[in-house]
Order: C-alpha cells, then structure tokens, then sequence
C-alpha cells in the first residue's frame, strides 16, 4: 500500500507541473496576442485554458481520493493540501491570462496598448513569464531560496501595475475610454498572475516546514 501512496504522490507533483506548464503557455499566447493584436493567438489561449480548468478539477478529484483512501498524516498530508490549493491558484493564473486575451481578441484588429504604455505591458508580460517558469522549478523541485526569490519578482510586478494606474490617473492621460478600461483591466490581470505564482511559493513554503504564514 505505500508504494502505491508514493506512486499516487509522485502523480500528484507530475499533474502540477503540468498545469504550471500548461498555464505559463497560456500567458505566453496571451500576452503576446495582447502586445501585438494577434487574434489568432488570442483564440488559442483561450482554448487552452478551458482544458487546463477541466484539468486541475481532475487534479482535484485524484487528490481527494487519495485523502480518502490513504488516509495521509504529517507532512504526506501537508503535500495533498498544498496541492488543492496549488492547483486553484495555477486554474486561476491560467483564468487570468485568458482574460488578457481576450481582450485582446475584442480590439482585434485594432490595439488595446497605447503606445506610451507599451514598454510597461512588455516588461509585465516579460515578469510573469520569468515567474511561471520559477513555479514550474519549484514545483519540480521544492526550494524555500527559490520561493523567497518569487517574492522579490512580484515586488517589480507590483510597481508597474502601480505605474499603469499613476499614468491612468495622471494629468496627462489623454487615451480614450476604450484604452482606459483595457490597460486597467489587463495591468490587474499580470498582476493577479504574479500574485497566484506568490502564492504557491508559500504553499511550497508551508509543505517545506509546516509554518503557514506569508513569506517575508
């Protein structure tokens, strides 16, 4: 019976990879379909994530039957719920990228960006990509150091979405109201996607060493 235990586990670990993997494609289309008006790119994101969801529900069924069955204590029970709320926070990372595509999808053909904002979505869209490939490490391969290093990114995360919305307010914003809902909203959802990749790594924090609390 342990052997099948740690063959279930060991599925449990591969599905969240594969979900972390399967979300940072998601964004990748996505953000790329935001910065240059790609439609088709845009549909396919979207695609991807109705999968990924029907996908992380399987995840979630798998683990509560494990929790049933194998009756987990100590840390082998830190691991099955960790990965419940793991794979919530990878759903949602993927739910947040398909909204900035489509947004992109409803300007296609035109641009949701102005200009003056373009540098920032590229440097936003660059961050979060560079977070999803640190999940997919940690989740491969629990580390508290590469959990900490998650945070530090986030922070860069969180000034530029504080920059989008300090040029939306500002005097100087003279975009249209199409323009204004469109960066506001997507500014939030790179935002959101960090914040989930954050997340996890206090979930791998807490599976680590049993302390729930936020890193610091």
């Amino acid at each position: 019976m342990r052997a099948v235990f740690q063959q279930e586990l060991s599925e449990v670990q591969t599905r969240l990879v594969s979900l972390a993997q399967e979300a940072r494609v998601i964004m990748d289309k996505a953000s790329t379909a935001f910065l240059t008006s790609d439609v088709s790119l845009a549909d396919e994101a979207l695609a991807l994530t109705d999968a990924n969801e029907e996908r992380a529900l399987d995840l979630d069924e798998l683990v509560i039957k494990v929790l049933a069955t194998q009756s987990p204590v100590a840390r082998d029970l830190r691991i099955l719920v960790s990965a419940l709320r793991m794979s919530a926070s990878i759903e949602r990372m993927g739910s947040l990228a398909s909204h900035i595509a489509a947004i992109a999808r409803y300007r296609y053909p035109g641009s949701a960006i102005p200009d003056s904002l373009r540098g920032t979505f590229e440097e936003m869209a660059r961050l979060d990509l560079k977070l999803a490939d640190k999940a997919i490490n940690l989740l491969q391969d629990t580390d508290v150091d590469l959990a900490r290093e998650i945070q530090a990114e986030d922070e860069k995360v969180d000034l530029l979405h504080r920059k989008v919305f300090d040029i939306v307010l500002g005097p100087e914003w003279s975009e249209n109201a199409m323009f204004t809902v469109d960066v506001t909203l997507a500014s939030r959802y790179f935002e959101r996607f960090a914040d989930h990749v954050v997340d996890i790594s206090a979930k791998v924090s807490f599976l680590q060493t049993g302390d729930w609390q936020e890193l610091s």
